[in-house]
């Protein structure tokens, strides 16, 4: 195993997603990438007042994502760990499967929600999406018994 993409979307399940990465990457001598997928631009037709107001806001949100992503990366890379950090904005199970891909994962370390049968079947579940479209093998980190970590 040379290299391990782990998806974070910074929800409480980030942490063990991050803590599992990190003890694989250590084990094997890995490279590891954290990926967030932010959600992508809305889109706007005209151009008045509101739609300024609100791509300010999605920059101010880009920008804390990034930054917590870089502290997510500092702290792994004080760790010794090779860690690269990257924040892309699309469909999520789309871009996360485009990133493994480009750069060579060799195990791609993802996040379970716990949410129910209908929310699944109404939004679909990025996990399971990932589990269905990987090349390689898939680490799904459950979200039980991780909220109070």
């Amino acid at each position: 195993m040379r290299h391990i993409l782990a998806a974070v979307d910074f929800s409480p399940v980030s942490k063990a997603i991050v803590r599992e990465a990190a003890a694989l990457a250590e084990a094997f001598d890995a490279t590891l990438t954290l990926l967030h997928v932010a959600a992508p631009d809305p889109d706007f037709v005209g151009y008045a007042a509101g739609p300024k107001t609100v791509r300010d806001a999605r920059a101010d949100e880009l920008r804390t994502e990034h930054a917590e992503l870089q502290t997510l990366s500092r702290a792994l890379r004080d760790r010794g760990l090779a860690v690269h950090a990257l924040l892309i904005q699309g469909p999520s199970v789309a871009k996360i499967l485009e990133e493994a891909a480009r750069v060579g994962a060799d195990t791609i370390v993802v996040g379970s929600h716990g949410r129910g049968m209908l929310e699944r079947a109404l939004l679909g579940s990025v996990s399971e999406g990932v589990v269905r479209g990987a090349t390689c093998p898939v680490l799904v980190v459950p979200a039980a018994g991780v909220e109070g970590d």
